[in-house]
C-alpha cells in the first residue's frame, strides 16, 4: 500500500494502457499522427483523453468549451462523449494544426459538434460574453499559450455555470514548476497560476497527477 501517488514505471505504464485505455480508430490514428509532427510534445496522454471524456460523461455536459486545440486528440475525445445535440466551442490560434483536426472529426463524424473558433483565444472568449453566453458551459479544458492561463481561467469560469468544472493542463509543467533555477516565462506563468488556483475561493480544486498535471476546478 502506498500513501501517495505510486510512480510510474515504462512498464507499469504500459500495463495502466493496456487493462484501461478504450481509444477508438480515430483517435488512435490522430495520436499515431501527431507523434511524427514537430510540435508533438504538444499532445495530450491517451489516459488523460478519456479521463476528461469520463468527466464530460459524469457532469451530464451538453456544452463544453476548449482553449488550444493542436491537432484536435482532446477535442475529439470531448466530441465523442457528448450526446449528439451536445457542443463543443473549439479555440485555437493555428489555422495548419486545425486542419489536421478538422480531418480527423471528420473522420470519427462529430464535426457537428465541434464549433471551431480561428484566431485569439481572449477575443474567442470576449465574444461568447459579449453574447450573453455567462454560465452556460459545463466543461471547459485549457491548454494553450502558458503566460496568459490566468486570463483564460477567469473568462472560463465567467462562462461555466455553478457546479460545471474547468480543467487546466500542464500544471506540473514536467516537474519544473518546484525547479527554482526555472525562470522561463512559461514555468513562471504556470507557478502563479497554480499558486492563484490554490486560494481560489469561487472553486472546488483537485490537482491530478495525469500526463503533465491536470489542474481540476469545479465553479460554486
Amino acid at each position: 500500500m502506498s500513501n501517495q501517488t505510486l510512480p510510474l514505471s515504462p512498464e507499469l505504464y504500459q500495463y495502466l494502457l493496456r487493462v484501461s485505455l478504450r481509444e477508438g480508430s480515430v483517435l488512435r490514428a490522430l495520436r499515431e499522427e501527431t507523434a511524427a509532427h514537430a510540435m508533438a510534445r504538444m499532445q495530450i496522454a491517451p489516459e488523460q483523453g478519456q479521463f476528461m471524456a469520463l468527466l464530460v460523461k459524469l457532469l451530464g455536459a451538453r456544452r463544453c468549451l476548449e482553449v488550444g486545440v493542436f491537432t484536435g486528440y482532446s477535442a475529439l475525445a470531448i466530441a465523442e462523449a457528448l450526446p449528439e445535440a451536445g457542443e463543443l466551442v473549439a479555440c485555437e490560434l493555428n489555422a495548419d494544426y486545425a486542419r489536421i483536426a478538422l480531418r480527423h472529426w471528420q473522420a470519427a463524424g462529430v464535426e457537428e459538434r465541434i464549433q471551431l473558433r480561428l484566431g485569439s483565444a481572449r477575443d474567442s472568449l470576449d465574444a461568447l460574453l459579449a453574447q450573453g453566453q455567462a454560465g452556460s458551459f459545463d466543461f471547459a479544458f485549457i491548454d494553450a499559450d502558458k503566460p496568459a492561463y490566468i486570463e483564460y481561467y477567469e473568462r472560463v469560469l465567467e462562462l461555466l455555470r455553478p457546479g460545471g468544472l474547468v480543467a487546466v493542463d500542464n500544471v506540473l509543467w514536467g516537474g519544473s514548476v518546484i525547479d527554482e533555477g526555472e525562470q522561463d516565462e512559461d514555468t513562471v506563468a504556470i507557478r502563479a497560476f497554480n499558486e492563484r488556483a490554490s486560494r481560489d475561493e469561487r472553486v472546488d480544486i483537485s490537482l491530478v497527477p495525469i500526463g503533465d498535471g491536470l489542474l481540476l476546478a469545479r465553479k460554486r
